[in-house]
């Protein structure tokens, strides 16, 4: 089983690691709370833990339906360019100041509905994700149990470390460099957030001709 935990470690960095949404929301988050990525962790875990469960029940195979991948896209996408639109009207206030502006959604529900309505992750949990988590199931609960923990547990340290990092870097950065730091991450959440809805609106225009 140990075997199995290093290789399900190293799998799941690809996930962890991978800039993307929540990367970006945790820096933006970070410059004001520290512990922004811990609450992003606990929030994505609210969803990512009992999608775990779910997914050995055969919600995997519904999530890779040309349906659930429009609705999840069209969904995701305009989330993050409704986030994205938040930070850039953030950023243009004459008395901006990351570590008290709090006009933005919580980093809780941020790490909550960025996971809910992103469909690189759903997709990965319905592909390699749902391997691993079969595998684990092998071990008996005991194993499916702590492969949820440790698959967490990489979020946790990951997301916890750019929030400190970028809270920290704040109090060297001057007020310009701040805006500019949102204004890149805010992009990055326009850019996914566009790619996101234009594939959705790819399928759908697809599917429908094929009726």
């Amino acid at each position: 089983m140990w075997i199995f935990m290093l290789y399900a470690i190293a799998y799941s960095l690809t996930g962890v690691m991978a800039p993307g949404a929540i990367t970006a929301a945790t820096i933006a988050h970070g410059g004001r709370n520290r512990w922004a990525g811990g609450w992003i962790a606990i929030g994505h875990g609210i969803l990512e833990i009992p999608l775990i469960f779910v997914l050995l029940f055969g919600l995997g195979t519904v999530l890779q339906t040309p349906a659930a991948t429009i609705f999840i896209g069209i969904c995701g996408g305009l989330f993050l360019l409704w986030l994205a639109i938040r930070m850039f009207q953030d950023i243009s206030k004459q008395s901006f100041d990351l570590k008290n502006n709090s006009n933005s959604i919580g980093p809780l529900a941020t790490g909550f509905f960025l996971s809910a309505t992103n469909p690189y992750f759903l997709l990965w949990w319905a592909t390699g994700g749902l391997l691993l988590a079969q595998q684990a199931e092998g071990f008996g609960m005991t194993g499916l149990l702590l492969f949820a923990a440790v698959h967490w547990s990489l979020d946790l340290i990951w997301l916890t470390i750019l929030s400190l990092s970028a809270f920290y870097g704040t109090n060297i950065l001057s007020d310009r460099s701040q805006k500019l730091m949102i204004g890149f991450c805010a992009l990055v959440l326009l850019f996914f957030g566009m790619v996101f809805f234009i594939r959705a609106l790819g399928l759908l225009l697809a599917t429908a001709d094929l009726i």
